[in-house]
């Protein structure tokens, strides 16, 4: 299991954990779940944060 599907499911737990159900539980879950994965993949080198975050300015 890579870094990025860790933190997939870390992401999607905490959704879990916050939202209580709903239209916004289920917002809250992709969001999370794909910040969860964002930064699984950036830990695996597949992506690189640092780019995204730099902008233009680079």
């Amino acid at each position: 299991m890579t870094t990025s599907t860790l933190g997939l499911i870390a992401g999607l737990l905490l959704a879990i954990a916050v939202a209580t159900g709903g239209f916004l539980g289920l917002l809250l879950g992709i969001v999370l779940g794909g910040a969860g994965y964002a930064v699984g993949a950036h830990f695996d080198g597949q992506l690189d944060l640092g780019e995204l975050l730099r902008g233009r300015r680079g």
